[in-house]
């Protein structure tokens, strides 16, 4: 049963790879800085035969708001050949958002590969991948690469309760509790707290996601 869980593991993980390797995207994460004219987000094909055709648009992070976001992305579409690189090109608006604190948005981006031909037995993918798109006011005090830092928590009656009381949002890679992890700690949104059911027993340990995609060092609190 064991050898079967691990072949199916890595199946999956073999799938995932595959359906990733054609397109590369040029970050996992875009900030916008306010005053910025427009920000810049480089997509590569790295087949060496295959075109595709890529979507782009841009959503609120919050299903349920049905506002237009105050962001247009070009090209919606157009087609990306075989070792080729090409821009998304994003534009702020001018829609009012607020000042103390930043904002968050989905980048979504589809790569459409060709219809798979009638003597083919290649299996043709289509992806869907989400970034987040953080707006960024000008003025605000501090340092967003030290904001993890400032994140206070308190462990009581098997609750860890985390507070942000910085403007920016805080996006974890990994947090724990003596032994005991997290499972999808998420994010944190500014001057926001949030919670998670987990035992109160140990060293308060956590890592964030930066905004160029890597890793912070272990912050802790005892």
């Amino acid at each position: 049963m064991k050898k079967l869980t691990a072949a199916l593991f890595f199946y999956s993980l073999g799938m995932s790879l595959s359906a990733h390797a054609g397109v590369v995207m040029g970050g996992t994460r875009v900030v916008y800085l306010e005053g910025q004219r427009e920000v810049a987000f480089s997509i590569t094909n790295m087949e060496k035969e295959t075109p595709y055709l890529i979507q782009s648009w841009i959503e609120n992070i919050d299903s349920k708001n049905k506002t237009a976001p105050p962001f247009i992305v070009t090209p919606t579409l157009f087609r990306l050949d075989a070792e080729q690189k090409n821009s998304l090109r994003i534009n702020y608006l001018g829609t009012p958002l607020p000042t103390d604190r930043e904002s968050v948005f989905w980048l979504n981006i589809k790569n459409i590969a060709p219809s798979k031909k009638a003597n083919s037995n290649k299996l043709q993918i289509n992806v869907k991948s989400k970034f987040k798109l953080f707006f960024r006011p000008a003025g605000l005090k501090g340092n967003a690469e030290l904001a993890y830092k400032k994140l206070k928590f308190t462990c009581r009656n098997n609750t860890l309760s985390a507070h942000n009381p910085s403007p920016w949002f805080v996006s974890f890679y990994k947090v724990s509790v003596g032994n005991t992890d997290v499972e999808m700690p998420g994010m944190i949104d500014p001057f926001s707290a949030r919670q998670w059911h987990i035992p109160c027993s140990g060293t308060i340990r956590w890592q964030a996601i930066n905004d160029y995609g890597g890793l912070t060092r272990v912050a802790t609190q005892s």
